[in-house]
């Protein structure tokens, strides 16, 4: 999957008056300002005013780093050095992260993997058909409250289920205040209405398990398709999963989409007060 390659004003990749002010002291110094879309090994393919270019920690950020969110994730604005005609970068900071969702690293380790920072709203897909899980859906909720970002439920494959009103109910119980959303890739029905989230500037960040339908949703919002997307499974509706790595695409209409792959483990990480 790649990112349109057309020029972009800052205010079209997220930035707003907030990171402008923390960028004040930097743009002094000379440093410019890219958004991470993807990374890969440690390189990281960033959006600037001037295009695409590719970067890694320089090495006294890599030096100084004490923690894996030391290093910049899918989301964030980094303070950049532009060389080999622009085409390359060496990242040198973070701007201070306006909103961070996070789990727990999957396995025994205590450590924090940040999944996508700096995002407005967050879609939670569960699935309508074998997939849906409350429990799992509030464990969504409490992590997303806790990023700072806005929770909006999204119930996918309704073309799938026969209880949809039943299932509807119990979602509402749990979710109190929190838009929900039904909706199926296969009629179109309820797709429109996740528009309104994705206005000029705006980032989502699509979160969900394997096979509830992100990659169909995203070729959707984008127009056309950018993401592959393979047949469910016989026996249980479920999706065979297809995204490999988180990517934050710019949709024509204006607004940025985060991409992620599905997550079977969901621990929570720092929600004490969630």
């Amino acid at each position: 999957m790649t990112t349109n390659s057309l020029n972009f004003s800052l205010t079209q990749l997220g930035w707003n008056s907030e990171f402008e002010m923390h960028f004040e002291t930097y743009a002094s110094q000379g440093y410019e300002v890219g958004r991470v879309v993807s990374e890969q090994k440690q390189t990281y393919r960033l959006l600037t005013v001037g295009g695409e270019v590719i970067a890694q920690v320089s090495g006294k950020m890599r030096f100084q780093a004490t923690a894996r969110e030391a290093f910049p994730a899918i989301g964030d604005w980094v303070l950049i050095s532009i060389h080999d005609g622009g085409q390359r970068a060496s990242i040198h900071g973070i701007l201070p992260r306006q909103s961070k969702f996070a789990r727990k690293i999957a396995g025994t380790e205590t450590k924090e993997q940040i999944v996508a920072t700096n995002i407005d709203t967050i879609f939670l897909i569960n699935a309508l058909n074998y997939d849906f899980n409350v429990r799992r859906m509030e464990r969504y909720l409490t992590l997303a409250w806790e990023s700072g970002a806005r929770p909006v439920i999204v119930l996918s494959k309704a073309d799938l289920c026969t209880e949809v009103a039943e299932r509807l109910t119990e979602v509402e119980a749990i979710a109190l205040g929190v838009p929900v959303h039904v909706i199926s890739s296969l009629t179109g029905e309820g797709l429109d209405q996740l528009l309104a989230y994705l206005q000029v500037g705006k980032t989502v960040a699509m979160l969900g398990s394997s096979g509830t339908g992100k990659s169909t949703m995203l070729n959707y919002l984008f127009g056309q398709e950018i993401q592959k997307v393979q047949a469910v499974r016989q026996g249980d509706d479920r999706g065979r999963h297809t995204t490999t790595a988180r990517e934050l695409v710019v949709l024509p209409q204006g607004g940025l989409i985060i991409d992620t792959p599905g997550m079977r483990e969901l621990q929570l990480w720092g929600t004490e007060n969630g």
